[in-house]
């Protein structure tokens, strides 16, 4: 499981429902170094297993659903439970934001999204010794680099595509990114919305596949019911496609196995 910094919840009440399940956090990096540092330890003693640093999308796209509806919940203060909840946050606030959540949501949208480099790498790295991720790397060279500079698993994610309509396919770039990782971990994400689309990407080399939309579909129709039935109805889909293929375990899927018409 992937928590995003942005949830309804502080990080340290997510960790307490994973049970068995390894959790990672999805760090969206503030333009504040003392607060994504405070990110950082917070989930350790929380018991993260790992952090995925989102990469691939600090701006809103052009999308004319949501500007009609003037939909950006977190302009309206949700989803901000981790930053309102952190004293870096709260500190530089001249009122907590349960006294004046004007403001909190004004610093928050003035802080949201560093512009991350290269440069920035070692100072990540030097933060965590769990495992660290970067999430919307999908070129061979920045796969190579991002290895180079000690990051040990790569996130091969366009985040859903949602953001910039027409760009390129994340499967058409997930065997390149899994060749330049050799023996690093690939995740993949961006559009998984069946069965199928998982053994495709497994099949392509992705050490694991994540979905998104799916299970938010479940969840408003039918809450935690609606999330376990979409997730068994992937796992379904995909055990008896590879039944109807032939193939006996997870380890038998190789690119062979697709076929470009």
């Amino acid at each position: 499981m992937v928590a995003s910094t942005l949830t309804v919840d502080p990080l340290e009440a997510i960790t307490p429902e994973f049970g068995d399940t390894p959790g990672f956090f999805q760090l969206y990096t503030p333009d504040d170094r003392g607060i994504a540092e405070s990110f950082l330890h917070r989930t350790e003693v929380a018991g993260f297993k790992g952090i995925v640093v989102t990469l691939d999308t600090w701006v809103a796209g052009w999308r004319p659903r949501d500007l009609a509806r003037s939909s950006f919940p977190q302009l309206r203060g949700y989803c901000l439970a981790n930053y309102f909840s952190d004293p870096v946050f709260r500190s530089r606030l001249a009122k907590p934001p349960e006294e004046d959540p004007a403001a909190a949501v004004r610093l928050w949208s003035e802080l949201f999204g560093a512009r991350l480099t290269w440069a920035d790498l070692p100072w990540l790295r030097s933060l965590t010794k769990r495992p660290l991720l970067l999430k919307g790397t999908c070129h061979p060279d920045d796969v190579r680099r991002a290895i180079d500079g000690g990051v040990d698993g790569i996130y091969c994610s366009t985040h859903g595509s949602r953001q910039a309509n027409g760009g390129i396919g994340c499967l058409d770039m997930l065997p390149a990114v899994v060749e330049a990782a050799g023996k690093t971990p690939v995740l993949f994400d961006s559009s998984v919305r069946t069965g199928s689309d998982v053994l495709k990407a497994l099949a392509l080399g992705a050490t694991a596949v994540g979905i998104g939309r799916p299970y938010a579909w479940g969840l408003a129709l039918d809450g935690t019911d609606g999330i376990v039935h979409v997730l068994r109805c992937l796992l379904a889909e995909a055990d008896l496609l590879m039944a109807i293929d032939g193939y006996s375990t997870m380890a038998d899927l190789r690119s062979a196995a697709l076929m470009r018409s």
